[in-house]
């Protein structure tokens, strides 16, 4: 069972929900694919292991094959190539890899190179009974989603995998949530949340995924978030309390579970639920 963790924003508590239902589940895999802010490792501290680059197509071009004719600039979207008078120019950093100007070129001038943009990275620990995988995104890389579809490859059918999303709804959270069986969408009870709650769903419902909801730090802020829930008849999975000592724990990178032992049942009593909705599956761990 593949299960996305999600929010419409940054800083609502997805990475804490991700890291410690894969500790609560153990026996799990956790795919860190925020690529370009991994961070769930800062709570579980594994020695990572580089396990390939990611890399990406770019044109390269026989500068005595070219006639300048200027038909790669015209047909990439992108502004990768620009033609000047004497030459071609290529931003590699623009390209998305389609491979276009080479099909359009009718000098046959333009051939493919690899580039990296990122690496996948694996770890785990006996301690903690779960696998973590990250990719990483090279800085000043401007193309999230190959390095989170590479890691995603890596997922194993046989047990649950969290994956940790990128926030927002751009292209990245689609990459990562569009092949999972399930969603769960992290909120807070504040305006700023439901504004950005509202525009997850909107995509989720887009891509046909079942999804529910998490509440963070419950008892912040007003109750709206409920009522949109309620009304939009979709399942509030857990409300995870606002109080200090999960509050602390956090600022010290540690897993709450760690610390209070009873979430443990209450995140597997969620993703029993979760199994619900997906029956199909019946997961030994759930």
């Amino acid at each position: 069972m593949k299960i996305a963790i999600a929010s419409g924003k940054g800083g609502t508590g997805k990475t804490t929900v991700a890291v410690n239902l894969a500790l609560s589940l153990g026996n799990a895999q956790l795919l860190d694919c925020d690529v370009e802010e991994p961070n769930c490792n800062l709570f579980l501290g594994f020695d990572l292991k580089k396990q390939e680059d990611v890399t990406i197509t770019v044109p390269q071009v026989d500068s005595g094959k070219c006639s300048l004719c200027g038909k790669c600039a015209e047909f990439c979207q992108y502004n990768a190539i620009a033609k000047l008078s004497d030459s071609v120019m290529l931003f590699p950093k623009l390209c998305h890899g389609c491979g276009g100007c080479v099909l359009v070129c009718p000098e046959k001038a333009i051939t493919e190179k690899k580039r990296s943009i990122g690496v996948i990275e694996k770890g785990t620990n006996e301690q903690f009974n779960i696998e973590l995988l990250q990719g990483t995104l090279n800085i000043g890389e401007a193309m999230a989603s190959p390095v989170i579809r590479q890691l995603q490859t890596h997922m194993d059918e046989s047990t649950v995998a969290v994956v940790d999303s990128p926030p927002g709804t751009a292209c990245p959270v689609i990459a990562s949530v569009a092949d999972m069986d399930y969603c769960v969408l992290v909120t807070e009870p504040t305006p700023f949340g439901l504004n950005d709650l509202v525009l997850a769903v909107d995509v989720i419902r887009q891509l046909g995924i079942p999804f529910g909801v998490i509440i963070n730090r419950h008892g912040l802020g007003d109750n709206r978030v409920e009522e949109y829930c309620r009304v939009e008849s979709i399942p509030v999975l857990m409300k995870i309390p606002y109080i200090r000592e999960i509050a602390v724990l956090y600022s010290k990178g540690i897993p709450f579970v760690e610390h209070m032992p009873a979430w443990k049942e209450n995140f597997r009593e969620m993703c029993r639920d979760i199994c619900e909705f997906i029956p199909y599956r019946g997961l030994s761990q759930c």
